[in-house]
């Protein structure tokens, strides 16, 4: 069965930090680029890290710079949030792509393998 699991989601208080991981089955995770996304209520979908498949492309939306960081097993990715504020407070999802595999692809239309999503609660 193709699936990507998410797990690591939870309330954790302002300065605090939380480790997303996301398990891939059933498809070839080494071929696919892959990518964390979120959505606040009443907000878009935003993509806030990506990783291209060999790993020497990445990006980070400007407001997670220097507190996320992306990364992947052969198996797993992961996305470590450290120094976490209200405003992270979101639906966080993971993401793979192969189309466009070797960058890191900003659209989210690129990616057609998603997780079920992990809620992440940033309040005191």
């Amino acid at each position: 069965q193709v699936q990507l699991v998410e797990s690591g989601g939870g309330l954790v208080q302002p300065g605090g930090s939380l480790r997303l991981s996301c398990a891939a089955s059933g498809f070839a995770f080494d071929a696919y680029a892959i990518a964390w996304f979120r959505q606040a209520p009443g907000k878009e979908r935003e993509q806030i890290s990506c990783m291209s498949m060999s790993e020497d492309s990445t990006f980070y939306l400007d407001s997670v710079k220097g507190r996320f960081t992306i990364s992947r097993d052969h198996t797993k990715m992961y996305l470590q949030m450290n120094s976490l504020r209200p405003e992270d407070t979101a639906a966080y999802y993971c993401a793979a792509d192969k189309k466009v595999a070797t960058i890191c692809a900003r659209n989210e239309e690129f990616y057609d393998r998603w997780g079920q999503g992990t809620q992440v609660t940033v309040s005191s």
